[in-house]
C-alpha cells in the first residue's frame, strides 16, 4: 500500500506553477490532485491573483483529498504588508480510506518538491482551514 504511493511521480508543471506563484505571484492558489492510475501528482486548478480565500476553499471537493498551495496576504499589527505561502493537505473525513492513505504517504515527498512553503495546514473538514485559522497561523 505505502509502496504504491512512495513511487508517486510529480508532474513538472506542479513545480513550475508553484515557482510562478512564489516568484511572480501569478496565481493566488494551486490545487493539486493525485492521479492514482498514472501514479502522479498533477495541477488540477489555478486561482487568479484576484480570487479570494472563499474561492479557494470552494474549489476543493467536499469528499476527495487534495494538496493545495495558497498565497495568503495580510497586514501585521505593525501595519506591515506580508504574505505567507501555505501548503494545505485536504483530507476530508468523507473521502475514501485508500485515497487518504495515498495522500498521507505522498505528502512529505511532494511538499519537498515545492521549495518555498512557509506553513503547513492539515484539514479534515472546512472549519480546520477557515480564514481565521489561516490568519492566526500566518501572524
Amino acid at each position: 500500500m505505502a509502496n504504491a504511493a512512495s513511487g508517486m511521480a510529480v508532474h513538472d508543471d506542479c513545480k513550475l506553477k508553484f515557482l510562478e506563484l512564489k516568484a511572480k505571484r501569478t496565481y493566488r492558489f494551486i490545487v493539486y490532485k493525485i492521479e492514482e492510475k498514472q501514479k502522479q501528482v498533477i495541477v488540477e486548478k489555478l486561482g487568479e491573483p484576484a480570487q479570494s480565500y472563499e474561492d479557494f476553499t470552494a474549489s476543493l471537493p467536499a469528499d476527495e483529498c487534495r494538496f493545495a498551495v495558497y498565497d495568503f496576504d495580510f497586514v501585521t499589527a505593525e501595519n506591515v504588508q506580508k504574505s505567507r505561502i501555505f501548503f494545505i493537505a485536504w483530507s476530508p473525513d468523507t473521502s475514501k480510506v485508500r485515497s487518504k492513505m495515498i495522500y498521507a504517504s505522498s505528502k512529505d515527498r511532494f511538499k519537498r518538491e515545492l521549495d518555498g512553503i512557509q506553513l503547513e495546514l492539515q484539514a479534515t473538514d472546512p472549519t480546520e482551514m477557515g480564514l481565521d485559522v489561516i490568519r492566526s497561523r500566518a501572524s
